[in-house]
């Protein structure tokens, strides 16, 4: 079942409320525990009214600050140093916390302000980086339908763009819009839901609260209830029969401070039922009379009457400009929108909407968190042979000071820790960093004779072994196979060849695996991909290329992804013959013989694995085309190309390659990698070690 879903409003005063206490109540009718979530609020000086009273009118189990990550003016300032990742990093953060604490969590976008590009793209960004579906709300502001029309359009390719799955558009305080509207544009978005709600003008009045802080007025008496609205604002300024004429219900009187007889007649017609006045402002800067006070004291009946330091002009301008909002104290306010959800959205309809959605993909960001959040659960000990490196010992500080993993680096003890503190300038976590010298350690002659045991059978003398302990990889993998360590990385000085000889050797492959292959994680820029192999089996059999296959998916699995197995070839299905596409038709059929619970297809060409429309065009019937998440190439030539072209034209982030297969994970990282993909290489390992 799905937990989540976003609301986002496409315009500025699009009234999204009505739309977001609506679905809480909606949702809290079947779901116990349920959160509320605004990833931008306006400023942490001032509290954000609308979540204040979301937390209090449904008595939510959080605090208010759970219920938000940034305000806006930190988000521009982070985007503007180019550190809008961080951005997204912590909303992740603070998003699946609530996630895991309660059984639905409402996501709510930050108020429009200005119509911004920046609004509307970001909440749309964040929502495609959780992997949640949206509501869209539009305020009904066009001249003519058409207008409305095109706009809802241009607003929904925007976000489909964007591969954000929009599951329905409210057509907030409608005016132009009718049924025959929504018909047109469900006609043109056959799997979107299109609902009206219409205008209701107390809604958009502000209270007797609102007013007096927007005129910063002082009380003479403050009344009963100041969260009340009002129908209709009269500034009397004529006399007084021409006035009471004018009165009728819920009437806030606007009047000068020196016309008693205004004052006095308003209240004695209220006081008599001639009208229903809930407010009075007194304008102009002036005392009252004592004279009036004496008679206020006795014929006010618990109307609120404030005094405003403000002109006439000034006065009627700011009442008229003041906006409505909803706070913890206007609870009729809130009643008057639940009551407006209820009688226009067909509530059964939208429940089972959300509910059923279902994600197939898994966002680049989700994976970033949901690895480092396996990592930081398992606290896995990940040896670094090449201590050497300064982007090992780079990575390692970063990954101590996250506190992600334990490691131990191979090299000379004292001159690791002086080039790391003194040359580097790194922070140096001395509880989380281990450094040992191969030749000085404990273990070394423990290591050498293990190494003897299971190798002299190949011919391999203990003098040899000796020696070969001596080296790093070697060493590094002895210290995984006896389980000193939990993986190890590798390769950032050394060759392929050398980081995972030692562990073809004697680590050998899992059962029923016969086939050392590795994998990247595609992470482009809506969802992640596994590509293998792309750098261990230069020209792979068809069982080889299934093996490669399987491992592939089980990699899937493990770091949640739902896999639809692709083997690639220059053709589709049926269509093309000779001997690579006849040897990826065999893999295939050997992976549907030995894993028949796999979604896998092959042989089938790149666009017809990845592009929906060509998947349906070219492969109809097939539930993996165009929906393949896994892509097995034929040969190492094309899928180390293909990995590099795709990186490097979508700017997406190549995470491996992992190796897979192995009893005990041993990753290989390119001689050109960078500190990001230790860090990373790292991460992937930790959790390999638990599967």
């Amino acid at each position: 079942m799905n937990k989540s879903v976003y609301i986002i409003a496409t315009n500025a005063h699009s009234g999204k409320s009505v739309v977001s206490l609506g679905v809480l109540q909606m949702i809290m009718r079947n779901t116990a525990k349920v959160g509320y979530f605004r990833p931008i609020v306006e400023s942490k000086s001032k509290k954000d009214t609308f979540i204040e009273t979301v937390l209090e009118h449904f008595q939510l189990d959080m605090s208010y600050d759970e219920a938000y990550a940034y305000t806006r003016q930190e988000v521009i300032a982070l985007k503007n140093e180019g550190n809008i990742g961080e951005v997204y990093d912590t909303i992740i953060k603070k998003y699946k916390a609530l996630e895991s604490k309660f059984d639905f969590v409402l996501v709510d976008s930050s108020s429009t302000i200005d119509d911004s590009y920046f609004d509307t793209n970001f909440n749309a960004s964040v929502a495609q980086s959780l992997n949640i579906p949206a509501l869209i709300v539009l305020k009904d502001n066009f001249s003519s339908e058409v207008e409305l029309v095109n706009q809802v359009q241009e607003d929904l390719n925007n976000f489909l763009e964007k591969d954000l799955r929009v599951l329905s558009v409210f057509v907030n305080k409608a005016t132009n819009a009718t049924a025959d509207t929504l018909s047109k544009l469900e006609q043109r978005f056959k799997d979107i839901t299109f609902t009206l709600i219409p205008r209701k003008e107390e809604l958009s009045r502000p209270t007797i609260r609102e007013i007096a802080n927007a005129l910063n007025v002082e009380f003479l008496y403050k009344g009963d209830n100041i969260d009340v609205t009002t129908k209709r604002t009269i500034v009397g300024a004529m006399q007084l029969s021409n006035y009471l004429a004018k009165l009728n219900e819920d009437t806030l009187a606007v009047l000068p401070t020196d016309r008693i007889d205004l004052i006095a007649g308003s209240l004695v017609a209220n006081y008599s039922n001639f009208s229903n006045i809930k407010g009075v402002v007194l304008y102009g800067d002036l005392t009252p009379d004592p004279s009036m006070s004496k008679i206020l004291d006795g014929i006010q009946k618990n109307i609120p009457i404030m005094i405003a330091k403000t002109d006439t002009f000034e006065t009627a301008n700011i009442i008229g400009n003041t906006k409505s909002s909803i706070y913890p104290e206007n609870t009729e306010k809130v009643k008057m929108l639940l009551q407006l959800f209820d009688e226009n959205v067909d509530a059964a309809k939208l429940n089972s909407s959300i509910a059923s959605f279902k994600s197939e993909t898994i966002t680049p960001r989700m994976f970033q968190y949901n690895m480092v959040q396996k990592a930081r659960a398992g606290q896995k000990r990940i040896v670094l042979p090449e201590g050497t490196d300064d982007r090992i010992l780079t990575a390692a500080s970063q990954l101590a000071e996250d506190e992600l993993v334990y490691l131990t680096i191979l090299g000379e003890p004292e001159a690791i820790k002086t080039r790391a503190k003194n040359i580097l300038g790194l922070k140096w976590n001395e509880e989380r960093i281990s450094i040992i010298n191969p030749a000085e350690s404990d273990k070394y002659e423990a290591y050498a004779e293990k190494l003897y045991e299971l190798r002299k059978s190949k011919g391999l003398e203990l003098s040899q072994a000796k020696d070969l302990m001596l080296d790093a990889s070697y060493f590094g993998t002895m210290m995984v196979f006896l389980g000193d360590a939990d993986g190890m990385v590798s390769g950032a000085v050394n060759t392929t060849a050398h980081t995972i000889r030692p562990s073809l050797q004697f680590v050998k492959t899992k059962p029923g695996v016969n086939t050392v292959s590795s994998v990247f994680f595609m992470l482009l820029h809506d969802r992640v991909l596994v590509y293998g192999d792309c750098a261990v089996v230069p020209n792979p059999t068809a069982e080889q290329l299934a093996d490669i296959a399987i491992s592939s998916a089980d990699s899937a699995i493990a770091f949640g992804i739902e896999p639809k197995v692709a083997l690639l070839s220059y053709s589709s299905g049926n269509s093309g013959s000779g001997a690579d596409v006849d040897k990826v038709r065999e893999a295939t059929a050997l992976v549907k013989e030995r894993r028949p619970e796999l979604l896998v297809e092959g042989p089938i060409q790149y666009d017809a694995a990845v592009d929906p429309k060509v998947g349906k065009q070219k492969m109809p019937n097939s539930p993996v085309a165009g929906q393949a998440n896994v892509l097995i190439f034929p040969d190492l030539n094309t899928g180390n190309n293909t990995y590099k072209a795709v990186q490097r034209e979508t700017g997406g982030l190549a995470i491996g390659p992992m190796l897979q297969g192995l009893k005990k994970p041993v990753n290989d990282l390119s001689r050109g990698a960078l500190i990001p993909d230790i860090y990373n290489t790292v991460l992937i390992t930790a959790i390999q070690s638990e599967f």
